[in-house]
């Protein structure tokens, strides 16, 4: 259970949120939606005790499950399946119990007879967190979320992205804690985990509130809606599903409407009133009476929620290139023994568009990372023609300095625009005043996007190597990124799980991971899209 009283978030000078009285209690299935940058993921991590409030009072129960944006781990050498495990402190005791077999099996006399005794020791402790049952269940979220043995038998840094998402998932959902805090968890999933997700939540028994951009997660799970109007800095709580809440937030802003104009409409009578009398001396006080009243009118009306704004994007003019701006031959990549990907050919020629498809883990974004420079490969070369210049947008905006503010990131990246140049591109991406100056570190993972796709507007590429670029975003700034991809001229090589981006892209080809064959684009690969 989470509740919280006067809650109130600030950064810098501007108010995210005043004066919020929240409770979630176990059934309760909540749906935190607000436009990029509102503060959800900022009061996800309040609830989940990794931020402070500016004001107000928190209180939670010991076990809630918190699954962040942007999840980190401090031990990237972790198998992933003890990783998933440590939710209930099951790795640390299988790990003592293999020692203890080993010093049975090895060890004579009184060592051996103390390490019969740790092992029937930690035998019961492994029972009471639920044992082989418990291993069990871990094997099926895994199995679910797309994760397969031969991955959980890797280390962390040996994965993907999107699988170290998974693994964080899934570790989240074994933990068995009462409340779930869930920031986008649909984010890297294929369809089927998706589905299987949406499932699992709709039959879960304790609480939960998350953070999606999936509409249709949200209709088939969610029983209670918080509204975060970034325009008011307030909460609105609807007690009711997502078509209901839609249809009942609509005639509550119809309401709000129809109150405000009959109210100014009224209270500029009385003004109007009162002007006329305040030139008679002996009508002077009743004159100042009725100006008051007119205020009041609307001083205790409820807000009109203003219409949210929306980063204008197009991408840039790119840059004069030859007829193949960039090539790649016999391209392959291994960790350790686990091989991602062999023997792979692309040429990217001028104003080309290509799909990337595989399942998670087939190595698409360490493709697009070798292409952009960012990883070598093991084999094979990267070769850039005439005139390359590339814009690329990683998934978790590694590109970003998170300790440089918004401003300084952008002016690195174009360093021959002016000041004035720099802050009114970041306005049109929403970053004005002083949320230019914050350092990127702080951003919500829609912020980040934001951020990253205006360092690509300056950068004059003529090729944009784009991986998942419609993650994290709110449908406004989603159709503007696909709006963009349609009118740009250059090369496109896009990474995505978003079946709108490539009906946007048009692609001509497809390049299928991890075999590296190649094909023309046609109507079949549209159905992998979700799946790949």
């Amino acid at each position: 259970m989470i509740t919280t009283q006067g809650l109130e978030i600030r950064i810098g000078a501007r108010t995210l949120l005043s004066g919020a009285t929240l409770r979630i209690d176990n059934g309760d299935r909540v749906g935190l939606v607000g436009r990029n940058g509102a503060g959800k993921t900022t009061l996800t991590k309040i609830l989940a005790g990794e931020g402070q409030a500016t004001d107000g009072m928190v209180s939670r129960s010991d076990d809630v499950g918190y699954l962040p944006q942007d999840p980190r781990t401090g031990d990237l050498e972790v198998l992933a399946r003890d990783r998933v495990l440590s939710a209930r402190g099951l790795d640390a005791t299988m790990r003592n119990m293999r020692k203890a077999e080993e010093a049975i099996a090895t060890e004579t006399g009184a060592a051996r007879e103390r390490a019969m005794d740790r092992y029937s020791r930690l035998e019961s402790q492994f029972l009471a967190k639920g044992g082989w049952a418990a291993e069990a269940e871990a094997a099926r979220i895994t199995s679910n979320l797309g994760l397969p043995t031969r991955v959980l038998e890797q280390e962390l840094r040996t994965l993907s992205g999107g699988q170290r998402r998974r693994v964080e998932l899934a570790r989240i959902l074994f933990s068995g804690a009462s409340t779930l805090l869930l920031d986008e968890p649909t984010n890297h999933l294929d369809a089927d985990s998706i589905v299987w997700l949406r499932d699992y939540l709709l039959a879960y028994p304790g609480g939960f509130v998350v953070i999606s951009h999936d509409v249709e997660l949200l209709r088939a799970t969610v029983n209670t809606v918080f509204h975060l109007d970034a325009n008011r800095a307030q909460i609105d709580v609807y007690n009711m599903g997502w078509d209901r809440y839609l249809q009942q937030r609509e005639t509550d802003e119809k309401r709000r409407r129809r109150e405000r104009a009959n109210a100014e409409k009224k209270a500029a009578t009385l003004m109007a009133q009162a002007d006329k009398m305040r030139a008679k001396a002996t009508k002077a006080v009743a004159a100042q009476n009725m100006a008051r009243r007119a205020e009041r009118l609307l001083a205790d009306l409820e807000d009109v929620r203003a219409v949210d704004k929306v980063a204008h994007l197009r991408f840039p003019d790119p840059a004069p290139c030859g007829r193949t701006p960039l090539r790649a031959s016999d391209l392959s990549k291994t960790y350790g023994s686990q091989e991602v990907f062999t023997g792979v050919d692309l040429a990217i020629d001028r104003g080309s568009r290509v799909v990337v498809l595989g399942l998670n883990g087939a190595g698409k974004t360490t493709l697009l990372r070798i292409l952009g420079g960012v990883e070598e490969p093991d084999t094979g070369q990267v070769e850039p023609g005439h005139g390359l210049k590339i814009g690329y947008y990683a998934q978790e905006h590694e590109t970003l300095d998170t300790s440089a503010t918004v401003v300084e990131n952008l002016r690195r990246n174009a360093p021959d625009l002016t000041d004035t140049q720099v802050r009114s591109v970041l306005g049109s991406f929403l970053f004005s005043g002083e949320d230019a100056d914050k350092p990127a570190g702080v951003l919500s993972g829609g912020e980040k996007t934001r951020l990253a796709l205006a360092v690509l507007v300056v950068s004059s590429a003529n090729v944009l190597l784009l991986d998942e670029p419609t993650n994290n975003l709110d449908p406004a700034s989603r159709a503007e990124i696909l709006g963009a991809l349609r009118t740009f001229t250059g090369a496109v090589v896009l990474v995505t799980h978003d079946e709108g981006a490539v009906q946007a892209l048009e692609p001509e080809r497809v390049l299928l991971l991890p075999d590296g064959d190649e094909d023309m684009w046609n109507a079949d690969y549209a159905e992998l899209v979700s799946l790949a």
